[in-house]
């Protein structure tokens, strides 16, 4: 399958820049499989669109404010997004504008504490030495802002809607701080709502994979079996596996909410049990596919020529996928991470 085939033209004025001023008032474009109905609704909507007995899973990563600045001794200013902390003080980060050499630097929110480059390695990654004793975390809590994704514009180094971001870019269920990105399917949950799912005998259970930077990088290889996915870490519980195993046996849907859900559901064996398990998933869904386990899709509207489009395209076909994307575009759907919402069942 050629990457091309999962281009489109998005007009930029629907590139989500804000959420929905209330979660639950996004919209949601309904798609039926059976009969390739597509409705328009709001995510209000959902428990009136689920059964009795669905279970949805949900991804419990928390998102971590991993953009940080540094401030070069010379004046300049570093931009950097965190991805690990391997050993105390040693920190995987991507750094722009960072320059050659290896320039002394400071936090420029926290101008105490020293940054040193230990390595150059490959894609703009870095291993710094944070010479401090608090942990990455705890220093990033009060140094360090979302992550948005690069198609939401914000100031630089401070802007009046970061407080908004660093409760709107989080679900409201987000349990397991290291993410670098948010499961934005998830956005759209509130409190209430998931009480009124309850109430309408919906399940739920929680895994973990921590979105990482490889969710923003498109697909550049021409063809799709070319590509090499990057890989990310999960945790199944022995409680979800419970809950997962219990569905399979009664014959109820599992409706994964996102594509973060759907790759963990999505890696584990075809004709085995779930188990409680903590691994590695570097799984690449794109047609053709025979899905596992996945039997309903809840999801945001994705980038062109990325590889969660092509998931979409996996479920629904590739022609039906780029019908539902004409229909979305001409309603005036809003994309990406803080757009509206999608239910494939």
């Amino acid at each position: 399958m050629r990457t091309d085939d999962l281009d489109f033209h998005l007009p930029p004025e629907l590139i989500a820049q804000a959420p929905a001023a209330h979660r639950a008032e996004s919209r949601l474009l309904h798609y039926r499989r059976p009969d390739r109905s597509i409705a328009h609704r709001t995510f209000a909507d959902l428990p009136s669109l689920l059964r009795r007995g669905d279970l949805l899973v949900f991804n419990d990563a928390r998102v971590v404010p991993a953009r940080f600045m540094l401030k070069k001794e010379t004046g300049g200013g570093v931009e950097g997004l965190f991805l690990g902390e391997d050993t105390p003080g040693r920190w995987r980060a991507l750094l722009k504008n960072v320059g050659r050499g290896e320039p002394a630097m400071h936090f420029a929110d926290a101008s105490d504490v020293p940054v040193r480059i230990v390595e150059r390695r490959d894609a703009g990654e870095f291993l710094l030495a944070v010479e401090t004793r608090e942990r990455a975390l705890v220093l990033l809590s009060r140094v360090g802002r979302m992550p948005l994704p690069p198609y939401i514009k914000r100031e630089k180094e401070h802007d009046a809607r970061d407080d908004a971001d660093c409760e709107r870019y989080q679900t409201v269920y987000a349990r397991v701080p290291g993410a670098v990105a948010a499961p934005t399917a998830g956005l759209h949950f509130t409190d209430e709502l998931l009480k009124q799912l309850d109430a309408a005998g919906v399940e739920k259970t929680f895994v973990t994979l921590h979105v990482g930077i490889g969710t923003f990088r498109p697909v550049t290889a021409d063809t799709l079996d070319r590509h090499v996915m990057h890989s990310e870490s999960y945790t199944l519980s022995a409680d979800a596996a419970g809950m997962l195993n219990r569905a399979t046996r009664d014959g109820r849907r599992i409706i994964a909410v996102g594509t973060t859900s759907a790759r963990v559901l999505e890696s584990q064996p075809a004709d085995e049990a779930f188990v409680e398990r903590t691994a590695e998933t570097s799984i690449f869904i794109y047609p053709p596919y025979e899905w596992r386990h996945v039997g309903a899709l809840i999801t945001n509207f994705h980038l062109p020529r990325s590889t969660l489009i092509a998931l979409i395209a996996a479920m629904v076909g590739l022609d039906e996928q780029r019908r539902i994307y004409r229909a979305a575009i001409e309603e005036r759907y809003r994309f990406f991470s803080y757009g509206d919402a999608m239910l494939i069942e």
